[in-house]
């Protein structure tokens, strides 16, 4: 029997002698990785199975209509966590529409590095003059020691 290489862990395992195909190791982390894979690619491919998947998600969310309620009440970090993500989504939606902004569609490249600050980035779209401040840094040159030398000892460029 060949030694095989499991591709979720690489380590090496010896297949059953029963599945003879066995590609994954026994191991439960790496299994249920292999049924994970299996389940994603079936409800990709098969819509009468991702209808059933669908349709038992909302079957057990009808017999459970207080579990996230509950769960928010438990769980506080992770609705922080949710609000937090959340946020960032509707801030890179909204950033999204700024095709439609004269002013932002109208930029150049610049080699300096700008940071824009101010008020929230919402509601931006078809807006000419967005209300921020742009703050330009131009990058400053180190100072040059008495010998010519950077304290490093690397000689400056004349």
């Amino acid at each position: 029997m060949n030694e095989r290489r499991c591709p979720h862990c690489h380590k090496l395992f010896y297949p059953s002698r029963s599945h003879r195909e066995q590609i994954v190791c026994s191991d439960p982390g790496c299994q249920q990785e292999r049924r994970s894979n299996y389940r994603r690619k079936k409800i990709t491919a098969d819509p009468n199975y991702r209808e059933a998947c669908r349709q038992s998600a909302r079957q057990w969310r009808k017999q459970h209509p207080d579990y996230w309620k509950q769960y928010r009440q438990a769980h506080p970090a992770a609705v922080e966590r949710n609000r937090l993500q959340q946020k960032s989504r509707e801030c890179k939606q909204h950033l999204k529409h700024l095709a439609n902004n004269i002013s932002a569609s109208d930029l150049r490249p610049c080699p300096a590095t700008v940071w824009v600050a101010g008020t929230p980035l919402y509601d931006l779209a078809n807006n000419i003059s967005a209300p921020t401040q742009v703050w330009v840094l131009e990058a400053v040159p180190p100072p040059r020691s008495a010998a010519g030398y950077l304290a490093n000892n690397i000689p400056l460029a004349p």
